[in-house]
């Protein structure tokens, strides 16, 4: 079985919680991702995505200037260098997530999106399932 080390990308960019949103917002167009790990001193204290930034920041009319300490997630699904292709998918897949951070001791030393998984021949078709059951749309509000 494909470990998760041989798909991951290591070396992760992450920005701290007092990073402001702008310094977020121009990190992520620079590196072309939608999420950037928050860490504390190598410790993941968070993620942060593109949709965080639009609807709690923008649409808020919080200041660019603000910091993304209030804004990003928190309770941060993690998994572990040890992990297979196949365990990661299913944790991403049961918690119905597109990136996964890979930490060890509590730091962050990678992580894998669904386009990660997808490259890997062994894991196309879980990628595909898992892409399927995140994706599903929610329920208009009325």
């Amino acid at each position: 079985m494909v470990n998760i080390t041989e798909v991951m990308t290591i070396n992760a960019e992450s920005c701290t919680p007092e990073s402001t949103c702008k310094e977020v917002a121009v990190k992520m167009k620079d590196l072309d991702v939608g999420v950037i790990p928050i860490c504390d001193n190598q410790k993941l204290a968070g993620i942060i995505t593109d949709r965080d930034l639009v609807l709690q920041g923008l649409a808020n009319n919080l200041s660019s200037e603000s910091t993304i300490a209030g804004l990003m997630s928190k309770d941060v699904v993690t998994g572990t260098k040890d992990m297979s292709i196949k365990e990661a998918a299913n944790v991403m897949s049961q918690k119905k997530i597109r990136r996964l951070p890979i930490v060890e001791k509590g730091n962050l030393v990678g992580i894998v999106s669904l386009g990660d998984l997808a490259i890997n021949n062994q894991s196309n078709q879980k990628a595909g399932n898992v892409l399927e059951e995140i994706s599903m749309p929610a329920e208009p509000k009325r």
